[in-house]
């Protein structure tokens, strides 16, 4: 009796292994270099099978047949291609440039509607097509690739392809062989190129409070402030475009950057913003031109008013050098906000909405512009006022640099060169008179 109820007892759990194993396999992910017969002819791997069965046989139409009309071929990096005419051109290039390619697929994984396909594809770049505008060299290509298509009733929606490019360019002699003498005197101009561009563009980033950083920049000695921020960066005012990788560097070697606070919207203060993929803040007074001109809109036509010279200089600098381009603004901020520790205060004047971030426990000011300790030549001088000309309201700014000095800083750091520190809001007061 004893036996027997072992006996069931052992055919059960047997049964219910089979029965989870069938569960498993009806959920898992096909992987196969087989073929694939889950949902038919007409599967996602069917019809990858079938789409690069046509290409290996050179048959153009049959390839084009199995793309569903306004489906999109994106080759990374390369092209966004269309259906039919699109995908029919890139299929056609290849052809014509690799006119004994074989094409094997390696491997293929499907799930739901999507296949991906591992391939590789072996020919000689004989022409007499080319291949991205490259002329036919006579050298033998060996190349592997991945391609995730996305197949519906029958016919292909997209296909994402990733290729080796580099490898390409190695095997036609676009490139150095990897490890040859070539390469390595190549890799060491790039860095001798990496290091001047550095040198010219921002130095690292100086702690320059408990938690704040400064990365400073040229043209126009821009300041770039990064406060850390739970386990990450939030940058305030945005500097020069120049200083984008120099920023970028500082940010992520202390934890990443999560957010820029633009202390307004001139082209010299949004500058590293629209290439960081971040929030980016700032009043409500400033979206206009942070997300517009970035202060042309109120400034003299041609910066009329400037020595010739300088004028000039500055177009230039604004065009070139400072401005990054217009950008999104997330969400705004106003006076009394918290930012990091900080709280913001307004300055406007010199523009419509400036802040600047105040700390009380070390009295600590981030000023943006509203103050100066360098000309318009670029050399330091004392506190001072920025120039009517790029002012939204001069009248307005000398308020607010008294404001400014009414806090009593122990050190109030500007949007451009050095800090001001000793007796803060002596300097500050006279500026706010004399300027």
């Amino acid at each position: 009796m004893a036996e027997e109820e072992g006996t069931n007892e052992a055919t059960t759990k047997v049964q219910e292994v089979a029965a989870n194993m069938q569960q498993a396999a009806i959920r898992r992910k096909r992987i196969s270099g087989g073929k694939s017969r889950a949902k038919g002819a007409t599967g996602p791997e069917a019809v990858s099978r079938r789409y690069f069965e046509a290409i290996n046989s050179r048959d153009l139409e049959a390839a084009i047949a199995l793309w569903a009309p306004g489906g999109r071929e994106h080759v990374r990096g390369r092209i966004d291609a269309p259906a039919p005419d699109g995908v029919r051109e890139l299929i056609g290039e290849l052809l014509a440039a690799v006119p004994d390619l074989n094409t094997e697929v390696v491997s293929t994984t499907t799930e739901d509607d999507r296949c991906g396909v591992l391939w590789r594809m072996t020919g000689t770049f004989a022409g007499p097509g080319r291949v991205g505008g490259v002329a036919p060299t006579g050298d033998r290509v060996e190349l592997e690739g991945f391609d995730l298509l996305t197949v519906r009733d029958g016919l292909i929606q997209s296909n994402d392809a990733f290729t080796d490019s580099m490898t390409f360019a190695r095997e036609i002699g676009m490139m150095p062989a990897q490890g040859s003498t070539a390469e390595q005197r190549m890799t060491a101009a790039f860095n001798a190129k990496t290091r001047v561009a550095d040198s010219l563009a921002a130095g690292s980033a100086e702690l320059v409070a408990e938690g704040v950083w400064v990365v400073q920049g040229q043209p126009g000695r821009c300041n770039v402030y990064l406060i850390e921020d739970d386990g990450g960066v939030t940058l305030f005012d945005a500097g020069a475009r120049t200083m984008t990788r120099a920023v970028a560097r500082a940010g992520a070697r202390l934890g990443g950057i999560s957010r820029v606070v633009l202390g307004h919207g001139h082209t010299d203060h949004r500058g590293v913003a629209p290439a960081l993929g971040v929030p980016v803040l700032c009043h409500s007074a400033e979206v206009e031109d942070a997300e517009g001109s970035g202060g042309f809109r109120y400034w003299p036509p041609d910066l009329a008013g400037l020595p010739v010279p300088l004028r000039q200089i500055h177009r230039l600098l604004h065009r070139y050098a400072w401005d990054g381009g217009p950008v999104k603004i997330s969400d705004t901020v106003g006076e009394g906000d918290e930012i990091a520790g900080f709280r913001v205060i307004e300055l406007p004047g010199h523009a419509p909405g400036m802040i600047g971030l105040w700390r009380e426990s070390d009295r600590l000011a981030l000023s943006s512009d509203c103050f100066y300790t360098l000309d318009m030549w670029g050399r330091s001088c004392p506190p001072r006022l920025p120039i009517a000309l790029y002012n939204f309201d001069t009248e307005q700014a000398r308020s607010s640099l008294r404001k400014l000095a009414a806090l009593e800083p122990a050190a109030a750091w500007p949007g451009h060169a050095r800090p001001a520190t000793g007796d803060v809001r002596e300097q500050l007061e006279r500026a706010a008179d004399e300027s």
